[in-house]
């Protein structure tokens, strides 16, 4: 029996791939599950798509449940309840702009799909016919060898650039709480003491006022070069109020077991980079080099004036 009908998910569209000299139309459903079109992967398989006698014959077997291309007794042992329970549930799904449903198998199931026809040829028990779906099955396996099914119905249907955008808020909710925590120190007063020296700036300390520059540095330095996004999201949970400051540091909303620890890392390798530089040109081209912005064009070395403007902007 199949499942709620579902749509493609948002931004996708039906998608083709090439398989063993085979196209295959695939798509990715509202719910995230990669599916590829059954009756077209029955086509790839070169197994027959229907008529009477076939359906009289996959009736008297006992395997009128299972699709087509797997509808034969003697593959029937290979399968395994797991396999077969997925396989009697097909996915009916809907093109977002209208037209008529069709049933989808799960891409990941393919490779099990192959490998049952591979273990029945292996095993001897496939007359002529079925070894031409065999043979199909194994030049499938082959291809499906070298790049991950999920993979090639992402980039097909043109999931992508979705799949990143999850990964990345998956990223972010590893980084950050839903709330911010009590204040407590983060940054060593080296951090900025280093930024004044490279700066040229007079050190007198941190409960001195320190320029406005600095936070835009700070952002740069840190925040940006730590997770991708992760500026952006903490603006967003950490906004200024009506007179330009926020309530609270961006690392109170950081996590405790992902979100503290990599600042601390990061902040500690800036430090370094900070000792060993004379000038704050170098330093920050030793900051480019070795954590360079996340999701953006690394940038070339500029000159001091250049990389403060960059900063300012």
């Amino acid at each position: 029996m199949a499942e709620k009908v579902l749509e493609l998910h948002k931004g996708t569209k039906l998608g083709k791939l090439s398989l063993g000299g085979e196209e295959i139309e695939c798509a990715v459903l509202e719910n995230g599950v990669r599916v590829l079109s059954q009756r077209a992967l029955t086509k790839a398989l070169g197994a027959p798509s229907g008529g009477a006698a076939f359906a009289k014959r996959r009736s008297q077997e006992g395997v009128a449940d299972l699709p087509i291309f797997m509808a034969y007794e003697r593959i029937k042992p290979f399968i395994n309840n797991e396999l077969s329970a997925s396989l009697k549930s097909p996915i009916e799904y809907f093109p977002k702009h209208g037209g008529r449903s069709a049933f989808g198998v799960k891409a990941e199931l393919i490779p099990e799909v192959c490998d049952v026809w591979l273990k029945a040829r292996d095993g001897g028990v496939l007359n002529e016919r079925q070894k031409i779906i065999a043979k199909k099955a194994d030049i499938l396996m082959r291809g499906l060898a070298h790049v991950g099914i999920v993979a090639l119905v992402d980039e097909a249907t043109e999931y992508q650039p979705i799949r990143d955008k999850e990964t990345l808020q998956k990223i972010l909710d590893r980084f950050l709480r839903k709330e911010f925590a009590a204040w407590a120190k983060r940054f060593p007063d080296e951090f900025y003491e280093e930024m004044f020296r490279l700066r040229g700036w007079q050190w007198h300390g941190l409960k001195v006022s320190r320029p406005s520059i600095v936070g835009h540095y700070t952002n740069d330095l840190v925040y940006e070069r730590l997770a991708p996004g992760l500026l952006e999201e903490l603006k967003r949970r950490n906004p200024k109020d009506e007179s330009g400051h926020r309530r609270h540091k961006h690392h109170q909303w950081l996590t405790e077991d992902i979100g503290h620890p990599a600042l601390a890392q990061h902040l500690y390798a800036t430090i370094g980079f900070m000792r060993a530089a004379s000038t704050w040109d170098q330093f920050y081209r030793m900051m480019q080099r070795a954590f360079p912005k996340l999701n953006t064009t690394m940038l070339l070395p500029m000159p001091d004036s250049d990389s403060q403007s960059q900063l300012e902007a």
